[in-house]
């Protein structure tokens, strides 16, 4: 693969925002190793960039990315413990659950990233039903955060993506992208584990997804990551005894 402007991040979290400014909302997140497209810079402090796993495009603080110094190892999969220490100029740096975890060294710009003796879900995943519940758990109660990739805080779209991650499943990264792909399931009662189920607002648009765990019960992230009721209205939030979302669409993809 062609290095030229390519680039990965060299922290642990890379904030992608949508304007080259820090006060500008975080609409995303890098987490270490994942390579990104540079588009444009901004007064050498920023980059404009598009993520080669899901096409995302957004701002990142150029002093959090160096670009690749030659082609990569294969990916061997994801890293799915809790807490992982990866070595990044000789140094220990603390990574997030769902970062790319490489069969050997990466060298960009000025650094060495070693990725030794992380654990990973072995590719391919043979039957992704069995692992959609124990990856999905892992993200129980964590915090939902705008942008969020992370078990320090995620949102709907980023939650769904980290776990299909782990099942070899690459998603896009917002909701209504979400449900644009796979096949559609025409009833909740027809629904198995694992299935995407997508939320609109009055206006049409899908701004929310959760992971049904089966026809009644879904694990989403709204205020944090939890597990609530759902019908064929939508979710009825265990904790605010009330309906919180509107069902549109149910998605199958795999």
């Amino acid at each position: 693969m062609e290095t030229e402007n390519i680039y990965i991040p060299i922290v642990a979290v890379c904030a992608v925002r949508e304007a080259a400014d820090h006060r500008s909302e975080m609409t995303s997140q890098l987490l270490l190793g994942e390579q990104v497209q540079v588009l444009d810079e901004v007064r050498g402090e920023w980059l404009q960039i598009r993520s080669l796993h899901d096409g995302y495009e957004g701002w990142c603080q150029k002093i959090q990315l160096a670009p690749l110094a030659s082609p990569v190892p294969e990916i061997k999969g994801y890293f799915n413990g809790s807490f992982g220490i990866s070595n990044v100029n000789g140094q220990p740096m603390n990574i997030f659950m769902g970062t790319p975890v490489y069969d050997g060294e990466i060298h960009a710009g000025a650094f060495s990233l070693c990725f030794d003796g992380l654990t990973h879900q072995v590719r391919p995943v043979a039957n992704p039903a069995e692992l959609i519940i124990p990856v999905a758990m892992q993200y129980l109660n964590t915090s939902y955060l705008w942008g969020g990739r992370t078990v320090a805080g995620i949102d709907c779209s980023g939650f769904a993506q980290m776990v299909y991650r782990q099942l070899g499943i690459h998603l896009l990264r917002d909701a209504y992208l979400q449900a644009g792909e796979g096949h559609s399931v025409g009833f909740l009662q027809e629904a198995r584990c694992g299935d995407l189920a997508f939320f609109d607002e009055p206006d049409g648009r899908i701004t929310h997804v959760g992971i049904l765990l089966n026809d009644q019960e879904i694990i989403h992230s709204s205020g944090k990551v939890r597990i609530d009721d759902i019908d064929h209205q939508g979710i009825i939030s265990r904790d605010q005894k009330k309906r919180t979302h509107h069902l549109r669409v149910i998605r199958r993809y795999f």
